[in-house]
């Protein structure tokens, strides 16, 4: 329930919806896919002040359901209904998991990525839409997703948080060390670096095949990982950040059906030959425009000093809180410098 009281709030959905990149990458998609929306029916998981449903519904959707279960739902029924589409789209209030519909739906868009792409889980209310409603074949938009982490240097955070008690307007505070470093580094942190922060490069954690994805795999995700420091570095800590992707629904072609398409391609002049589908891509990574997710940094308490070409390698694990199910636990193991160290936190 405080889920989503939260969402409810104006400021939540302003936060979204004036974050450029994600609603005009949106946008793109669903104009995109229209030929896969056009005249289909749709349904809209978490639709929030309607703006996804409405964009189905200008690339021409039969009908959409935009289903929330917060009180923005209420604001959702009258800007459809400001916008004259009272007639295509169905506001519905409830949890996706509770709701009625009536039929079998060609397209599910919704906009379920939290922090570090799983906070929050909502992922799972997809996959249970898609379970109950979506016809084969159908449409999921975002279609994939991939999860990345980057060990990092940011000395200006430890600045701030840290190293500012040494002296404060002439008096000394370095016993305030301690506690500060517990208040600002314990808990993951949700804040915008650069390319310039990044010492390797990120390695895959997880990636996400919507239309297969099933919510047991959610549960508890654990990747390896070995980096090699390409600067010589304070090493502060750990980023995630994470891509989705936009891609329309696999479609199994037989074998006459490849060996057609192979030969009509071999026909075709080169300087004539099809554009190839280009995929929609929405980055939360450092080196691209910023975005409201940012990145989630995991801090250690003690920077350690890297070198050139030093090695770090480890494990992190992902999984889902038991006291409180859109929480993340967060465990990462990683050895360098002949010393082996620990860094556990929880995503609240």
């Amino acid at each position: 329930m405080a889920y989503f009281k939260a969402y409810s709030h104006i400021g939540v959905h302003e936060e979204m919806l004036k974050d450029h990149v994600r609603t005009s990458t949106y946008r793109n998609a669903i104009m995109h896919h229209q030929d896969l929306i056009s005249g289909k029916v749709v349904l809209d998981v978490g639709c929030g002040t309607g703006v996804l449903s409405i964009f189905c519904a200008f690339a021409g959707a039969t009908r959409v359901y935009a289903v929330d279960a917060s009180d923005i739902s209420l604001q959702a029924m009258e800007i459809v209904r400001e916008n004259e589409l009272s007639d295509k789209v169905i506001v519905m209030h409830g949890r996706i998991e509770d709701v009625e519909i009536e039929e079998k739906v060609d397209v599910i868009i919704s906009e379920w990525m939290g922090y570090m792409l799983l906070y929050e889980s909502m992922l799972g209310s997809v996959i249970f839409a898609r379970d109950k409603w979506l016809k084969p074949g159908g449409l999921i938009l975002p279609s994939h997703a991939s999860l990345y982490l980057a060990p990092i240097t940011n000395s200006q955070r430890y600045q701030d948080s840290v190293y500012f008690w040494q002296d404060v307007y002439g008096i000394k505070m370095s016993s305030m060390i301690p506690l500060a470093k517990q208040c600002a580094f314990m808990e993951p942190s949700v804040e915008t670096i650069s390319g310039e922060n990044v010492l390797t490069w990120p390695t895959v954690v997880a990636q996400v095949d919507c239309y297969t994805i099933q919510a047991l795999e959610l549960e508890t995700i654990t990747a390896t990982f070995k980096y090699t420091s390409m600067l010589q570095a304070p090493l502060h800590g750990f980023a995630f950040w994470f891509d989705v992707e936009f891609n329309g629904p696999v479609r199994q072609k037989s074998k006459k059906q490849a060996n057609q398409s192979l030969d009509a391609q071999n026909a075709t002049p080169s300087n004539k030959k099809k554009k190839a589908d280009v995929s929609i891509v929405l980055s939360t990574a450092p080196e691209d425009a910023p975005t409201h997710w940012q990145q989630t940094l995991l801090y250690l308490f003690e920077p350690i000093e890297l070198k050139k070409d030093q090695n770090i390698e480890g494990s992190v694990t992902i999984s889902q809180s038991q006291q409180h199910a859109r929480f993340l636990n967060i465990c990462l193991k990683y050895f360098t410098g002949d010393q082996w160290y620990v860094k556990e936190s929880v995503m609240k």
